[in-house]
């Protein structure tokens, strides 16, 4: 339970301190122990290199802004060759005087989206310490550092090597404006990690990364589109609000011609980009107050040239205390009018770890109910509302047992719904639009006949194909089912959160994800292992074997439940044709039959 006037985590309800996937113990990425390898490394006299996360071209990806040949002379070194390179003296350091968002900037990937979550997160000492563990230093060096993300449901902590990728000498990426700082361009590292590769950073919504950083709720709100004076002041109450939550706070910039282009405009604003914002305040300006907004461009310069910024004479003009809030230097920092700011920018948005920014109520304590289901095409993928199969989508019931009368539109209930994709490189990740439905009914299972005979709470069903959908609402007590739907039916994917999964009975996906690791796969290890548990007399194979199987039937090395359905249907086939055709160990096939079991089988 939350303490009065405190913000609880979201994180710290959906979790007993101390099991797996909590913030104190994450689950290992990779199953790589951070620990037990710096010890390792450590006891050898060896410095560690990531074969899960190579230092070569396989983890940069192909970068859309760098030309093959210039990709192709991107070399990758470790901290102390980098300034070693560059004629720097003195050693490498983690992070000195604490993290700040002045301590970089963007280099060739476009991943501001990213860059402008982590601008927000330094302002968040807990939440920092928890993603960047600052207990790491250049002392008591292995070359092995460790970053903390929440994915999909849980914290993970994430191992990497050092070896970072520079071109010309010079970091590629994130760099660091002291040049012998280090947390930055080694967080964006363990980032791509999870990504896939560097280049699979490329563009983005910073919410994805101030989700990962925090595990929290985050909203939306439309700005050029919607920008009105009542728009103002209700976004100006949100902003406040967020603020005294410590919550992440970013924005961006619309496309110039429909184009993902960078292009700076007259204003100084650049196209297509994301900000950070970093504080609103009022200042009064000739008798009357001006709401101003400070706004960080993560690349660390150029800056809004319009009124309030850093060169405006309008700050001459407001009170001595005023002034002390303006800096007048060039590092991608800037004030500007809430009105300027709303036509300018075509979005915003807000992560917390709790929901009380959407009220500013710190006193309010949420209870937090987690569930994990899944999509499965001809069983529970049953598509809109309006598809006679709408009723074989997973059904979750609620119960509401209070709401503030004395507060119009009192937000009671929040749901949340997110998506963990299949694949493992974040630009090959394809998510269904999806939605979730509202009906308030005593029954437990709803029925096809329900669902034509009642309308649902929320009139209107939009469906978005955001990694995480949340919502919201206004309840008054009684008792409710929640159904989450893709808007097609068939349409196969998992509803992932950590909790208990009462709609999935399927023994086979039970075995595959009681040995899977946090991304939903198996490696060869896991694989074979599985095989040796389950299924030790009629599949006798080697590690070769399996990771031959592995290469030819799914993933290069690792492999997905739908492969390995694939997998085992392959495996019973071949074990059925020897066992039918052998004696004493030795098969005997006619031409005819080994022609058509190889080439069909």
């Amino acid at each position: 339970m939350s303490e009065t006037g405190k913000c609880t985590s979201i994180i710290n309800l959906r979790y007993q301190d101390g099991s797996e996937g909590s913030p104190s113990n994450p689950a290992k990425y990779n199953n790589q122990d951070y620990a037990h390898l710096k010890d390792s490394y450590l006891r050898r006299k060896q410095l560690f290199v990531d074969r899960t996360f190579p230092p070569n071209s396989q983890s940069l990806g192909n970068l859309s802004d760098l030309s093959s040949r210039r990709q192709s002379q991107v070399e990758w070194l470790r901290p102390k060759e980098i300034m070693e390179a560059q004629n720097i003296s003195g050693e490498p350091a983690f992070c000195t005087k604490g993290a700040s968002r002045f301590d970089f900037a963007q280099g060739f990937v476009g991943n501001c989206w990213f860059l402008a979550a982590i601008n927000s997160l330094t302002f968040h000492k807990s939440l920092m310490v928890q993603v960047v563990p600052m207990d790491q230093s250049f002392n008591n060096y292995a070359g092995i550092f460790h970053f903390r993300f929440w994915r999909f449901g849980k914290w993970v902590d994430v191992v990497i090597d050092d070896y970072l990728p520079t071109l010309n000498k010079s970091l590629l990426s994130v760099s660091s404006k002291s040049q012998n700082e280090f947390w930055a361009p080694l967080l964006e590292k363990a980032y791509a990690k999870v990504c896939g590769t560097y280049a699979d950073m490329s563009a983005g919504w910073s919410t994805e990364a101030a989700k990962d950083f925090s595990g929290g709720v985050h909203m939306s709100y439309q700005l050029r589109g919607a920008h009105d004076s009542g728009h103002d002041k209700n976004l100006w109450l949100s902003l406040e609000r967020a603020t005294g939550c410590n919550s992440m706070i970013c924005c961006g910039t619309a496309q110039k011609g429909g184009e993902i282009v960078n292009t700076v405009a007259h204003t100084g604003l650049v196209d297509a980009h994301a900000y950070s914002v970093t504080a609103v305040t009022e200042v009064e300006y000739y008798g009357s107050k001006v709401k101003l907004v400070r706004v960080m461009n993560p690349w660390g310069r150029q800056e809004w040239n319009g009124k309030w910024g850093d060169k405006s004479d309008m700050w001459k003009r407001v009170r001595p205390e005023d002034q002390e809030k303006c800096f007048n230097r060039e590092d991608g920092e800037f004030w500007m009018e809430l009105e300027d700011f709303c036509h300018y920018f075509s979005d915003l948005c807000i992560c917390c770890e709790n929901p009380n920014f959407l009220d500013g109520d710190l006193s309010c304590q949420w209870q937090c109910m987690i569930y994990d289901g899944s999509w499965v095409a001809g069983k529970s993928a049953g598509g809109n509302v309006n598809e006679r199969t709408f009723a074989t989508n997973p059904q979750y019931r609620i119960q509401v047992t209070v709401i503030d009368e004395k507060e119009q539109g009192d937000v009671n209930i929040l749901l949340s719904l997110m998506q963990k994709p299949q694949q493992e490189n974040r630009k090959e990740i394809r998510t269904f639009p999806m939605a979730l439905t509202l009906f308030k009914t005593p029954q437990v299972r709803l029925d096809s006949d329900f669902f034509r005979r009642n309308r649902p709470v929320k009139k209107s069903q939009l469906y978005t194909y955001e990694r995480d959908l949340i919502e919201p609402h206004s309840l008054q007590p009684g008792e409710y089912v929640i159904v989450p739907s893709t808007a097609k039916s068939l349409q196969e994917c998992r509803i992932p959160t950590d909790g208990n999964n009462d709609t999935d009975k399927d023994p086979i996906r039970a075995l595959f994800n009681s040995y899977a690791d946090q991304k939903g796969e198996l490696d060869a290890v896991q694989l074979r292992k599985l095989l040796n548990d389950k299924f030790p007399h009629g599949i006798d194979l080697n590690d070769g074997m399996v990771r031959l199987l592995m290469f030819r039937h799914s993933g290069y090395s690792s492999t997905s439940l739908e492969d390995f359905i694939g997998l085992m249907f392959r495996l019973e086939k071949v074990s059925n044709v020897f066992k039918n055709n052998s004696s004493d160990g030795v098969i005997h096939l006619s031409w005819e039959e080994f022609s058509n079991f190889s080439l069909y089988n």
